[in-house]
């Protein structure tokens, strides 16, 4: 219950670093005991021009990039923050693949926030179309709303996308909770839930709060015996 867990977004100058594009701002929320309690955020230099559409929908400029602290100073500084903690992000898919770039390019390959995507990373896009269906749509924007979450002041700016994706998470370990009685919503058990086939779905929500709620048996090993009495004849 009082695991922290980081929540990650990047706002880039592309769709993928395997094209090319660096991230141009880090926002992290680290969330513990239903809470946000610590917030990172940085602009980074990586040496790249912020294209004119992107500078439209963030509001990022080139020269608010050039005048940014570098790329590797800012990935050392966030790596430092998330320390051990697992991560969350709103489609992780995109934001694990620009955070296992910068990272390496900062050196921070051997640290323990540079672990597989596969196992550092749960992700509330899949998280919410597993425990909300009924949503018309789970972009960020729109799950909030749907869920009546508070909005973002900047949508499209990494701290405050960071923000709302936390509330997000903590709505959905809350619902966790109340709604389907799994007491403690562990970043590992959500990273089980994402990859669960739905519609397996309510099995694997039912026997997971069964196991969480229910007494354990004794093991049949550390359990005595009563002793057989001995035959007459």
């Amino acid at each position: 219950m009082s695991e922290r867990i980081a929540i990650l977004d990047f706002e880039t100058t592309g769709m993928s670093p395997a094209h090319g594009a660096r991230a141009a701002e880090v926002g992290i929320v680290m969330v513990e005991n239903g809470r946000i309690v610590d917030r990172y955020q940085n602009l980074m230099n990586a040496g790249q021009r912020m294209p004119g559409f992107i500078t439209q929908l963030t509001g990022i400029t080139t020269a608010m990039l050039q005048a940014a602290a570098p790329a590797e100073q800012v990935m050392r500084e966030a790596a430092a923050f998330v320390g051990t903690a697992p991560l969350v992000a709103h489609n992780a898919s995109f934001d694990s693949k620009f955070w296992l770039d910068e990272l390496e390019r900062a050196g921070c390959a051997a640290s323990p926030a540079a672990a597989p995507a596969g196992k550092l990373f749960a992700c509330t896009v899949l998280l919410s179309r597993r425990l909300y269906p009924e949503a018309p749509s789970h972009s960020l924007g729109k799950i909030v709303r749907h869920l009546q979450l508070p909005p973002a002041d900047k949508a499209h700016r990494a701290l405050a996308d960071a923000e709302m994706t936390a509330h997000l998470l903590l709505r959905m370990q809350a619902d966790l909770r109340s709604r389907w009685h799994i007491p403690d919503p562990s970043h590992a058990l959500l990273s089980e839930l994402q990859v669960c086939q739905r519609k397996h779905l309510g099995r694997w929500l039912s026997s997971t709060s069964a196991r969480q709620t229910q007494p354990q048996l004794p093991e049949l090993a550390n359990t005595v015996m009563p002793t057989a009495a001995p035959a007459t004849r």
